[in-house]
């Protein structure tokens, strides 16, 4: 474990030193993470991209990627897309990333089931903003808008997630 690492903790989300407050899965923390069971996975992983909406925030980071209309998560466990980024229109199960609501305007995509999903194990686990303190997600972790845009920039994919 290096300061570089992000540590999941009862207190929050560790970097360099400081720990942000935090939100996980109304389901807590599982090792046996299940599709909608609403765990957080525990486990070591790592980021694996950054996506901001370039209609509300400048790019985080060189490497951000822009969440355009009709960007889409594959949900579905039979889908041959499961637990992968999609485009409208998509039949099959998905999550839209463009929301009506800021939860995700900067989206820190992790590598849990990814990129060789195991279908049922679980879908987009992501860092984002949390509805309000401390409120479960459906399994992501979820933190202070103003803390999310901070760390972004600082958390290139290949950064640890820590999740014990």
């Amino acid at each position: 474990m290096s300061p570089e690492d992000l540590v999941l903790t009862p207190r929050g989300l560790r970097f360099l030193g400081r720990t942000y407050p935090a939100a996980i899965g109304r389901g807590g923390l599982s090792a046996d993470k299940r599709e909608g069971d609403g765990a957080t996975p525990r486990g070591h992983h790592r980021i694996t991209g950054l996506l901001f909406r370039p209609d509300r925030l400048p790019p985080p980071a060189p490497w951000a990627e822009p969440i355009l209309p009709g960007d889409l998560w594959s949900d579905d466990p039979e889908d041959a897309a499961y637990n992968h980024f999609v485009r409208q229109p998509y039949k099959a199960s998905h999550e839209k990333l463009r929301r009506a609501d800021p939860l995700y305007d900067l989206v820190l995509t992790t590598d849990w089931n990814w990129p060789e999903a195991q279908p049922g194990k679980g879908s987009a686990i992501f860092l984002h903003a949390w509805r309000k303190p401390r409120h479960p997600t459906e399994g992501c972790i979820a933190l202070r808008r103003d803390h999310l845009r901070q760390l972004a920039p600082l958390l290139p994919p290949g950064t640890r997630l820590l999740v014990p």
